[in-house]
């Protein structure tokens, strides 16, 4: 029995400072993330310390929810320069499985987390089921998708951005972030920690392992590599980025390998699921060249005509930096996976925003970096890589469309399959103002901004299964969900289908 007063003796064995927890310290809940075939990411905070010295925690993994069958258990130091986060990097597990985890410090258990290991890289799996979700503001409604994902139980979790919101905006707020925009390394924990403290967002967490990418809000609205929106100083900027990072990988179930250098933070990765999937996870903010033709005086995205912005054209502009483009094109060529499963945070395909002739688009999307967009399609296709599928988020509505090789050529090659998620909660352009822009846009084959969501995923052998997922109302907590509508992809045929 891990008892308080061994603990105790424990940090005063090994010279730790005593610390002593004013509060449960386990607030937070847990979180694994990042499965291999042999081993998982553990996660969790502790918090409510009423002394900022370090404090050492107890982690154990077993092969039953009940937590008696242990097959592996250790202990770290929760730093109090990493706000008390603790990140496990645990090794030597068995393939393609399920586990259960706790934390121990301070006299107190966490609660009980679920988790798997990836199958072994040679293996033959014959389905990985997984859900996708984005844009929780906090807000605009309680997080009951959260509820229903955990419900789903699905083998992974990937996260695509605005995982926090910076700022307020929006109608009809059902709670309050109730602290000012974020600057300031403690003021980003306390934003990270509100969100964290929501019962449906930890339940999504403890169900299964995710992975995460991040898109604007986690920093600031619309920024650009080391260019905000607001026109802040270049240094200034950086210092508010770096805090934003550290806060990020504090909260997250990431490998020790992504732990930030200031302002820089690499998060773009790579997962196997045997030979059946491959997902290449993308940071779409960090690298990017800045928008094209901003608003006087500021940074970020606007809506432009396309004739009058000739700078959208510059063919060295990409959205993923150079860096990171040549690594998604050497893992997509060298994938031998059935499926690519490209995870970034926003919409891929072309949306014109302008009813009739002429196009215009919102260049904070990969509208604004129409020749890097080009370089992944022409990829895709001159390297034949084995059933692409794009997924996104960031527009909060859904979106399925077919990625041609020319969007303004009905005969055109479709190249991938991309299906954009609504948002966890965050609000959405009126359906009308859509539904206005679908002529314009006929490789767009489904939208809906009306209804807030998740999308869940089940790749098989022969094909690819998307549900979109919606909730009755974020307005309440227990509200029930529904699938919207289902699409399929065939194995060997690009394109997305109603099912």
């Amino acid at each position: 029995m891990f008892t308080r007063r061994r603990f105790l003796l424990t940090l005063g064995a090994l010279g730790v400072s005593k610390v002593f927890a004013a509060t449960y310290p386990f607030p937070l809940g847990v979180a694994s993330g990042y499965p291999s075939p042999d081993g998982i990411i553990l996660w969790t905070r502790l918090a409510g310390l009423a002394s900022p010295l370090a404090a050492r925690v107890r982690w154990e993994i077993a092969a039953d929810e009940s937590m008696r069958t242990t097959v592996a258990s250790g202990e770290a130091i929760a730093q109090p320069e990493w706000a008390h986060a603790v990140h496990v990097d645990v090794k030597g597990l068995q393939p393609d499985r399920w586990y259960w985890y706790r934390f121990m410090a301070l006299g107190a258990e966490s609660p009980v987390g679920r988790t798997r290991t990836a199958p072994a890289a040679d293996a033959q799996p014959g389905r990985l089921r997984f859900a996708f979700a984005s844009c929780q503001q906090y807000e605009h409604g309680y997080y009951n998708a959260h509820r229903h994902i955990a419900a789903d139980a699905p083998d992974l979790v990937a996260f695509l951005g605005d995982y926090i919101y910076e700022s307020s905006w929006g109608r009809e707020h059902v709670r309050s972030h109730a602290s000012p925009e974020p600057y300031t390394l403690d003021a980003y924990r306390a934003r990270y920690a509100l969100y964290r403290s929501d019962p449906d967002l930890q339940a999504a967490h403890a169900a299964c392992p995710w992975v995460v990418t991040w898109d604007d809000h986690e920093v600031d609205n619309d920024y650009a590599d080391d260019r905000p929106e607001d026109g802040m100083p270049r240094e200034a900027f950086l210092l508010r980025r770096a805090a934003a990072y550290r806060a990020f990988y504090e909260h997250m179930p990431l490998p020790a390998a992504m732990r930030p250098d200031g302002p820089a933070m690499r998060l773009h990765a790579r997962l196997a699921w045997g030979t059946l999937a491959q997902l290449h996870l993308l940071d779409t903010r960090q690298y990017r060249s800045w928008q094209a033709c901003p608003r006087r005086e500021r940074g970020g995205g606007n809506t432009v005509d396309v004739a009058m912005c000739e700078r959208l054209g510059i063919p060295t502009r990409s959205m993923l930096g150079p860096a990171q483009e040549r690594w998604l094109e050497r893992g997509l060529s060298r994938s031998d996976a059935g499926w690519n499963v490209i995870a970034q945070t926003t919409r891929m395909a072309q949306f014109d925003q302008k009813p009739g002739p002429d196009r215009r688009v919102w260049t904070d999307g990969w509208d604004g970096y129409p020749a890097a967009r080009q370089r992944l399609l022409n990829h895709l296709l001159e390297k034949k890589v084995q059933n692409p599928v794009v997924i996104g988020g960031d527009v909060h509505a859904f979106q399925v469309s077919a990625l041609k090789a020319d969007f303004d050529e009905p005969r055109s090659p479709v190249v991938a399959t991309e299906i954009v998620g609504t948002s966890i909660t965050s609000q959405g352009w009126p359906q009308e103002r859509m539904d206005r822009l679908m002529p314009d846009n006929p490789h767009v084959l489904f939208t809906d901004s009306r209804l807030r969501g998740y999308t869940r995923v089940e790749v098989g052998l022969g094909s690819l299964r998307a549900d979109l997922r919606i909730v009755d109302t974020v307005k309440l907590p227990d509200a029930g969900c529904s699938t919207l509508a289902t699409f399929v992809v065939e194995d060997g045929r690009p394109g997305p289908q109603r099912a």
